[in-house]
């Protein structure tokens, strides 16, 4: 049998590795899981009523791009967040999660051909690893661009050759940045647009992380482009209520972007796609229009921001996250202090090194660990503790 070659050098997934790495050896302690980024704190209550009230609506298709109830209230969201006017008939589309989303994005949007050359797709590096599999997946090439302490742990596409940007087809932005923390000014959008218009590409900017964060919301990409008149086919959102209000199971994430845009992937999903279940769309629809447990969960993760940047204090290195929910420690090695930390203190963390791209022999993750502060606030302290005492003493 021929199996397709183009999948066939992908590393294997971050947590697999993580598993091969640690399950060998039996953890120091009481184990702590601080390594995958499903919120712990609770979702509101009244999410299973609407979905119990709704429940009939498992017996029939939903519908493939969302209800109008969801994409009206998806719609709202983005002009009370982003101050952006988004039809929700032609500029917004929900998503079973938002990797499906950036997957389908790069095969409906992205060209087999730029000027007659392999398309680029730019990459962050470290990355959401969706980001990758999509570019492989359309034939292009996917360029890493290191987003390191050096650059404020944003990618700096500009500094990019001609050669490569004349064949990008689209670049990834992810702010609040995963892992690092890491928040787009206005200045760097306006830069990343005027980019993307001289070299004409698209610009798929995931906000999953947008509402949380310390003091002032991140700017988003839509507010700052129709501001600066950019086109809205060049920009494209992404978020969900996964990290927003701590419903990762219930997969409710939308695109949202322009006319032509939003009618590619949607003619896609068509074809392609899994909708989410009505019962579901109706929960969703109303966890967008509340704003009140966002407050809520918001404030859980400053208290936990607080309680990192006095127990981290000390050590070398430190840089408190702007945003998001993980921190990215600096250590001598990545997968080292990982096992070091599984063996003596029993908590699990991630090698930095599992989420990016070694290129020319280096890996910009290799000397991180990331730490997601996903559990409640006290065993949050206490495994910071831990892992302080184990790792920086």
């Amino acid at each position: 049998m021929i199996n397709p070659e183009r999948f066939s050098n992908l590393p294997t997934y971050a947590f697999p590795r993580l598993r091969e790495l640690l399950d060998h050896h039996a953890p120091g302690g009481d184990v702590v899981h601080m390594t995958i980024g499903a919120p712990k704190h609770d979702f509101p209550a009244w999410v299973t009523d609407v979905i119990v009230e709704n429940a009939a609506g498992f017996q029939g298709y939903p519908p493939n791009e969302g209800s109008d109830a969801l994409r009206g209230a998806i719609s709202d969201w983005i002009k009370r967040r982003y101050g952006v006017a988004a039809d929700p008939s032609t500029q917004v589309m929900a998503l079973n999660g938002t990797r499906e989303g950036l997957y389908n994005a790069t095969m409906a949007l992205c060209p087999e051909q730029k000027n007659g050359e392999r398309p680029v797709v730019l990459i962050p590096n470290p990355f959401y690893q969706v980001y990758m599999v999509a570019t492989i997946a359309i034939g292009a090439e996917p360029v890493f661009v290191p987003a390191t302490k050096e650059t404020g742990h944003l990618p700096d596409y500009a500094s990019l050759p001609p050669e490569i940007l004349n064949r990008t087809v689209a670049a990834y932005i992810c702010s609040p940045a995963n892992p690092q923390g890491a928040v787009a000014d206005e200045e760097y959008w306006k830069q990343l647009f005027a980019l993307a218009e001289k070299y004409d590409f698209r610009v798929f900017a995931d906000e999953c992380y947008s509402e949380i964060y310390r003091d002032t919301a991140p700017v988003g990409g839509l507010t700052v482009a129709e501001a600066a008149g950019v086109d809205p086919e060049r920009v494209t959102l992404f978020n969900s209520l996964s990290k927003r209000s701590n419903l990762a199971g219930l997969r409710s994430g939308f695109i949202a972007g322009g006319p032509d845009t939003i009618n590619r992937v949607k003619k896609l999903r068509s074809y392609a796609g899994a909708p989410l279940p009505e019962p579901l769309q109706a929960a969703a629809a109303r966890v967008w229009a509340d704003e009140a447990h966002v407050v809520e969960n918001r404030g859980l993760y400053q208290e936990k921001y607080k309680i990192a940047d006095e127990v981290l204090s000390g050590v070398d290195g430190y840089a408190a996250p702007e945003a998001g929910f993980f921190l990215w420690l600096p250590v001598a090695d990545g997968e080292a202090a990982s096992l070091k930390l599984w063996q003596e203190t029993g908590i699990r963390v991630m090698p930095g090194a599992y989420f990016a791209q070694g290129e020319k022999g280096q890996n910009p993750g290799e000397k991180y660990i990331r730490v997601a502060l996903v559990a409640p606030a006290e065993e949050t302290k206490q495994a910071l503790k831990r892992l302080r005492d184990c790792l920086y003493t």
